[in-house]
C-alpha cells in the first residue's frame, strides 16, 4: 500500500525530474549542429533522422560524432542529475529524457530513434551495462555494417544485461526503452528482411536507412 505522506513529499520530485528529463532529451542537437555548420535541415536528406547517422551523411564525420556524444550526454546528464534525489527519481528522469529526444514538442513530437540517449541512459544507470551495450553495437555494426541492425542487437539485449548486472527495476525500464526502440525501427526491420537496408558509409553517400 502506497504511503500517502510519503507520495505527498515525493510527487513533486518525481514530476520535476521527468519535465527535466524531458525538456532536456528533447534538445535536438543533430538539427542544431547541421543548421549551425551551414548544412541545412538534416530532416531533409536521407532518412530524415536527426540522429548521428544521418548527420554522417551530410559528409562530416565530426558533426556526427558531435551529434552521438551530445545526444547521449543529454540521457545521461539527465540520469546523473536526478540521481541525487533517489534511483526512482533517476528512472523518471531517464524516462523523460528518452521519450523527450523521441517526441520533442519543439519538431512537433516528430524525433528521432532513440539509440545514442538510450545509451547515454544505460551509461549512467549501470556502467557496466552501458559498456556492454555500447560493446555489442560496435561488434554488429563492424561485422554487417548496419546502423539499425546494431541497434536492434544491442536493445535486445539489454533488459538481460540489466537483469544480470543491475536489478529488476532497471531491467523492466530497459525492456520498455528496448521495445520503443524496436518500434521505431519497424520500417528498418522491413528493409532487412528485404535485403534492402542500406550499410553504414563513412562519408557522403545518399542512403534510407534510419537509425
Amino acid at each position: 500500500m502506497i504511503d500517502p505522506i510519503s507520495w505527498a513529499y515525493s510527487w513533486p520530485w518525481i514530476l520535476g525530474a521527468f519535465v527535466f528529463g524531458y525538456a532536456l532529451g528533447s534538445i535536438p542537437f543533430g538539427l542544431i549542429l547541421t543548421r549551425l555548420a551551414g548544412a541545412g535541415d538534416i530532416r531533409s536528406i536521407g532518412s530524415g533522422n536527426i540522429g548521428a547517422t544521418n548527420v554522417l551523411r551530410t559528409g562530416s564525420r565530426g558533426l556526427a560524432a558531435l551529434t552521438l556524444l551530445l545526444d547521449a550526454g543529454k540521457g545521461a546528464g539527465a540520469v546523473l542529475a536526478a540521481a541525487a534525489y533517489g534511483p526512482d527519481t533517476a528512472i523518471v528522469a531517464a524516462a523523460g529524457a528518452f521519450l523527450g529526444h523521441l517526441f520533442p514538442v519543439w519538431l512537433r513530437f516528430l524525433g528521432g530513434k532513440g539509440v545514442a540517449v538510450a545509451l547515454g541512459i544505460a551509461l549512467a544507470l549501470a556502467p557496466p551495462v552501458g559498456v556492454l551495450c555500447c560493446a555489442v553495437w560496435v561488434l554488429v555494426a563492424a561485422a554487417f555494417r548496419y546502423s539499425s541492425l546494431a541497434a536492434l542487437a544491442t536493445f535486445a539485449a539489454a533488459p538481460l544485461f540489466m537483469w544480470w548486472l543491475a536489478d529488476p527495476q532497471r531491467a523492466e525500464f530497459s525492456l520498455a526503452v528496448a521495445v520503443l526502440v524496436w518500434l521505431r525501427h519497424w520500417r528498418n526491420i522491413g528493409r532487412l528482411l528485404a535485403g534492402t537496408e542500406s550499410r553504414i558509409v563513412l562519408g557522403r553517400k545518399k542512403s534510407t536507412e534510419d537509425s
